[in-house]
This record gives structure tokens, sequence and C-alpha cells, in this order.
């Protein structure tokens, strides 16, 4: 199975915004430039993870993107169908019913084998992204990754970060 480049950016992408406090956004821009990516390529999955309440979008001059929930409530899973949609990733085509040796339709009242395998295999697989918990991502990294990639991880954000103003409400 091959995912696109597009759900690695995003889980890079909401790693990074993690790292924000406050409420702070970031802009797309920079987090393009975090990892040499086009711009436009990484918005239109921004976007993505957005209409998926993944990130939140914040307009104006201070705005960017922010996590839209605590990374303990977001999984690999809800990303990767954020990026690459519902479907699953095997789809039969019922092929077994083509070809010079096409039967009739009463031969086949059997489910495919391969598509019930192909199906068993995608439930494995989303239930283990559906296991892996951004936070526990996050944690890792700073646990186990080089203390430079680290530093400058973290002073990535900071430079990058734009804090929000609070808004008080009166009640």
């Amino acid at each position: 199975m091959k995912l696109s480049e597009g759900v690695e950016a995003a889980i890079h992408s909401a790693a990074l915004l993690a790292g924000l406090e406050g409420g702070a956004t970031m802009p797309a821009a920079a987090l393009a430039e975090a990892y040499g990516l086009s711009p436009s390529y990484l918005l239109k999955h921004l976007n993505a993870l957005a209409s998926a309440r993944i990130l939140e979008s914040v307009p104006g001059p201070a705005g960017g993107y922010r996590l839209a929930r605590s990374p303990e409530k977001i999984s690999l899973l809800d990303i990767v169908l954020a990026v690459e949609g519902p479907q699953p990733a095997f789809r039969c085509g019922e092929i077994r019913r083509n070809g010079p040796g096409k039967l009739p339709a009463s031969a086949y009242v059997k489910p495919c084998g391969i598509n019930a395998a192909m199906l068993r295999a995608e439930k494995a697989y989303r239930a283990a992204l559906a296991a892996e918990r951004l936070s526990d991502i996050v944690s890792q990294y700073l646990d186990e990754a080089d203390a430079r990639s680290v530093a400058a991880s973290c002073a990535f954000v900071a430079r990058h970060g734009r804090p929000q103003k609070s808004v008080l409400k009166q009640g």
C-alpha cells in the first residue's frame, strides 16, 4: 500500500503545530518552509485537515493554523482519512467475472475471497493507525531524537508561532 506524500506532510505539520502554546498559530508558508514543500501543495493538505476538524484555520494578519483539538485526541488514522479519504485502499473490481471463461452471475454467489482478505487487512491497518496518537509521536520524538533536531524544531516553532490575543467573554 502506498500513501501519498501528502500524508507525510500532514502528519509532520500536525506534529509541529503540537508545539505551539496558548492558542498560537503558524502560517502555512512557515510550515511549508519547515519541510521544503511548495506552499500551494501543503495548503491543500492543511485545508483537508481543517475540513476534518484536526486543524483550525485562523484568518487575519496574525492568523495561521493550529490544532483544533489536543494531540491526545488526534490519531494517525484521523490524519490519513483527512488526506486520503475514507475509501479502502483496495477496491475490488470483480475481475474474476471477466475474460473468456466468464460464467453466469449465479456462479459468483460467494464474496470474492481476495476482496475479503484485503478488507480484513485494511481493518487491521486502520485499527493500528487509530491506536497511534499524535501526542505519542511527539513525545517519542522529544525523548529519542538527536538533541540538535529537537532544538532546531523548538526554535522554528518559537520563531514562526504567532501568539493570539485572548478574547475575554463578558457574562
